[in-house]
């Protein structure tokens, strides 16, 4: 197995992901909510791109849809929910369907289709995601949804975890890229400690969402690794 990296939703290209099963992370927040939705009984996950289409595919049927998401880490003017995980309790997402769209998360999952496979990952879900991925026994890439089309700090790191956790179930041959963020996660192991550098993480502590980035930086408290399948994201 042959693990890469991609650094933002603005890099996927579609010959550096044929053939092989991607990860999605965008740890902060879209891949967290994604997974805390469908643990707490959402039937399913729809990623959309645009507002437009996310309202559209609700408007007829309110009553078994949640609309969520955001724009520049704030809720969407007349959805129900923003982007973060702490919302998605159980009473709230229990057979519903979640449509959700976000500034760089659901643009990174759009963007995959052309993968042979498609898990959704975070920290929270990083050593189930981790263990799919090696039974699926394709070459890896972790997209990082990134932040605006550019690097970020938190879903680099949290790859390293994800490759860290599959480097303990099997051997792998990593990419240069891949191999600098297995070192940053294996110098950095506390990673809320480490990503108070990021800039993502300073927008949410300026919007007042220190719970939404304790809980996004918590390890392994869910088993599941959600698969994108058809146009949907669904728990396996």
């Amino acid at each position: 197995m042959k693990i890469d990296i991609i650094i933002s939703n603005e890099d996927i290209k579609e010959e550096k992901i044929k053939d092989k099963t991607v990860v999605i992370v965008d740890m902060l927040r879209a891949t967290s909510v994604i997974v805390t939705a469908l643990n707490n009984g959402c039937r399913e996950v729809i990623p959309v791109v645009d507002i437009e289409e996310a309202k559209s595919i609700v408007k007829d049927n309110r009553e078994n849809y949640v609309l969520g998401g955001e724009r520049n880490a704030v809720k969407i003017e007349g959805f129900d929910f923003s982007n973060s995980p702490l919302e998605y309790k159980e009473d709230i997402a229990k057979d519903k369907v979640l449509v959700m769209t976000t500034t760089n998360g659901t643009k990174a999952i759009n963007r995959a289709v052309s993968a042979k496979n498609m898990l959704i990952g975070a920290l929270i879900n990083a050593k189930t995601v981790a263990k799919r991925a090696v039974e699926l026994n394709n070459d890896v890439v972790i997209i990082n949804a990134g932040t605006y089309g550019e690097f970020s700090i938190d879903d680099f790191i949290c790859s390293g975890y994800i490759i860290d956790c599959i480097l303990k179930e099997i051997k792998a041959e990593l990419t240069d890229i891949a191999v600098t963020a297995y070192y940053i996660y294996e110098q950095n192991e506390d990673v809320l400690s480490f990503i108070k550098k990021a800039k993502h993480y300073n927008t949410l502590i300026s919007l007042g969402l220190e719970g939404d980035l304790k809980y996004c930086c918590r390890k392994d408290i869910i088993d599941m690794a959600p698969e994108f399948k058809e146009g949907k994201i669904v728990s396996e």
